[in-house]
């Protein structure tokens, strides 16, 4: 019998098992328990026993999870759809010496690091003026992975700011664009292009947008642009001095992509030094997954309770949810990089796969989310697992009291999750309120909660640069672990080609040069009445 199928059994054996019951033990928390650096990490209240926790460790040493890891970290070229290497790692180990096809590659990172640094403190100690004085705003531009990472960083490290205000726009809906470029002077802001080949569309289509708003006021608005990008051509042509223009391999992929060129807002925000603890604790987090024993290992053991709950459980979803109002862009960054990863439906050799994929990832901070969606997870029919995560303290000490308020409401929701209410217990309670009979009765169903709703915890001190960069690298392997147990190339994302195709064919329908005769009917209608509006 497969390791596999010995979990699926378990999976049916323990459903009914209510959580509670687990807790009889008290030794149930310390032994769910593991810490590393920082961080805390509590998996307790989920169905997880001893022995499934051996027979899930069994399954990544099966899988070879620490053999796909050092071909990962070593250069080997393990996306082999793209036949490339995957080394976003490299670019917080600035240390290292790593070959892609017998080369060090680990030259040009750091060339280029050290360049972004004096870029970066240019900007910041006004030496780098544009055209009108001090640069007070930065736009990044970019889309996915170019925006997603750094906007996300940038709000989650606010109290480290003293650098310029930065702001984001990705979407190509020109509402966007306008309304950040509204109230900014172009005399004194910087706009960053971020697109590895200075050719996806949306980006592009803001980035002349952008140009067009600075040069009402700029004689050289070019001057005012930097480019996160390979292509020195097209950056060229744009107007882009190559002094501003900060590269990277093809080896980086865009969701990975903010350790280096593509966190140029985030350094300018909160300056060199702390960029570069940001670094170091995603470094100091790939150590660990690394060396550390899979029973013992963070990034290791966050996949298996996740591959517990989707593939075994049959749990579809899974909930994000930071008591961190700075991380409220976690959830959507997460998003991308789960589903944009594993949301497959081949293995790496082709074939179909006979399991589920990477489940659908959403979530929002604490405790917004409560006066939301927590209805559908405590008393819903599905079973959504979720992923708590809290600072026991704030930057904020003059409002202690509530970040108190903040940390009670997260431990209690973890605690209410898996207690829930029972019938019993709310029949006494509406007892107590007057209702008898079958009015009591049916008052108290509606206040039954099932409980044995699965939740981990994530605990750290305070959310600092090195916080997030480790928060950031373990959610990475994480989701790289579950990737191997799928066996899945969680490197590439083929499903985001066809729609971008698509897209490009109806812009000549839209304008009327194509008749579109080849579209379904559902579409050829939608234009019609699109274009009869348009007039």
């Amino acid at each position: 019998m497969t390791i596999w199928q010995d979990l699926l059994e378990k999976s049916t054996a323990v459903k009914s098992r209510p959580l509670a019951e687990l807790f009889e033990n008290d030794k149930r928390a310390a032994e769910f328990t593991r810490e590393f650096g920082p961080f805390l990490f509590d998996f307790s209240k989920t169905n997880i026993d001893a022995a499934t926790l051996e027979m899930l460790v069994d399954l990544a040493r099966e899988r070879d999870v620490a053999g796909r890891a050092e071909a990962m970290f070593s250069g080997e070229k393990i996306n082999d759809t793209e036949h490339r290497a995957v080394l976003h790692t490299a670019l917080r180990n600035l240390e290292a010496e790593i070959r892609v096809d017998g080369q060090d590659v680990m030259t040009e990172v750091r060339a280029t690091h050290e360049r972004m640094v004096a870029f970066a403190r240019d900007v910041r100690d006004g030496r780098f003026t544009g055209q009108g004085g001090k640069i007070t705003d930065i736009v990044n531009i970019g889309i996915g992975g170019s925006d997603l990472g750094p906007a996300m960083a940038v709000l989650a490290l606010a109290p480290y700011h003293d650098g310029p205000r930065c702001h984001f726009v990705s979407n190509v809906d020109g509402a966007h664009i306008h309304d950040t470029l509204e109230d900014l002077n172009p005399e004194t802001t910087l706009v960053i292009v971020a697109s590895k080949t200075f050719t996806t569309i949306e980006t592009m289509t803001n980035a002349e947008t952008a140009k067009r708003w600075m040069a009402q006021k700029v004689s050289n608005p070019a001057a005012q642009f930097a480019a996160l990008s390979t292509s020195a051509e097209k950056t060229a042509a744009f107007g882009i001095d190559p002094a501003r223009v900060f590269g990277f391999a093809d080896w980086v992929g865009g969701r990975y992509s903010m350790w280096g060129p593509i966190g140029l807002s985030l350094m300018i925000a909160i300056g060199p030094e702390d960029f570069a603890d940001f670094l170091k604790g995603a470094a100091e987090m790939d150590a660990h997954f690394r060396s550390a024993d899979y029973a013992e290992n963070l990034p290791v053991l966050l996949a298996l309770v996740g591959v517990w709950h989707n593939q075994f459980c049959d749990c579809a979803t899974r909930a994000v949810l930071p008591y961190d109002q700075r991380l409220a862009r976690l959830p959507a960054y997460l998003q991308q990089l789960e589903m944009e990863s594993n949301g497959k439906r081949v293995s790496m050799d082709g074939k179909d796969l006979a399991v589920n994929s990477g489940p659908v990832v959403w979530g929002e901070p604490g405790t917004n989310g409560q006066h939301a969606f927590y209805q559908l997870i405590h008393q819903g029919t599905r079973v959504v697992p979720c992923e708590f995560m809290v600072a026991a303290e704030g930057h904020e000490p003059d409002l202690a009291h509530q970040h108190l308020l903040l940390v009670a409401n997260c431990l209690a929701q973890s605690e209410a999750l898996m207690r829930g209410r029972s019938l019993e217990e709310a029949t006494a309670i509406m007892r107590k309120k007057g209702f008898e009979g079958a009015e009591l009765d049916r008052q108290a169903r509606h206040r039954v909660f099932p409980g044995s709703r699965p939740s981990t915890t994530l605990l750290y001190p305070k959310l600092t640069p090195a916080v997030l960069g480790g928060i950031i690298a373990l959610y990475e392997h994480r989701v790289f672990v579950e990737g191997v147990i799928l066996g899945v190339n969680s490197f590439d994302q083929w499903g985001v080609e066809l729609g971008k195709e698509l897209a490009l064919a109806l812009g000549p329908v839209l304008e009327g040069s194509d008749s579109g005769a080849e579209l379904d009917g559902s579409t050829r209608q939608l234009v019609a009445r699109i274009r009869n509006l348009w007039g």
